[in-house]
């Protein structure tokens, strides 16, 4: 019998996907040369561009699909803290003329808590390392 969290958990998983891949997407759409012009502008070495751009499309993908959900979380919470405290932090919680990082906090709850719980429901990890217990 599926529990109430492991929906909660499953429902945090993909919308964490979507989000991620979209701002992955975005960020090759607007070419990867560009991100890294606009890291190294706020004073972030450019290769970090290239960097975030691939871990987002990456890590959308797989938490869509359900594979290795906390490593991507994991890697989804250094890029997020990277974002408030290089890109944001100076912007304020709420922002003025552009966004603050209110996003970025929610963003980065969901992360820790796919970090901490993981989410097995509909994923590929569970059909790929579900033991025999967890098939029956």
């Amino acid at each position: 019998m599926v529990k109430k969290y492991e929906w909660s958990l499953l429902i945090l998983r993909v919308v964490l996907g979507i989000t991620f891949l979209v701002h992955g997407i975005a960020k090759f759409q607007m070419g990867l040369g560009n991100v890294a012009g606009w890291f190294e502008s706020i004073g972030i070495l450019g290769f970090l561009g290239y960097a975030v751009a691939f871990i987002e499309l990456l890590g959308g993908i797989a938490l869509i699909l359900g594979v290795g959900t906390r490593i991507f979380s994991a890697l989804l919470v250094i890029v997020l803290l990277g974002a408030i405290f290089t890109a944001k932090l100076s912007v304020g919680f709420m922002g003025a003329e552009t966004a603050g990082y209110e996003l970025d906090v929610a963003l980065l709850a969901i992360a820790a808590v796919l970090l901490i719980s993981g989410s097995r429901l509909l994923s590929l990890d569970n059909k790929i390392f579900a033991t025999e217990k967890e098939i029956n």
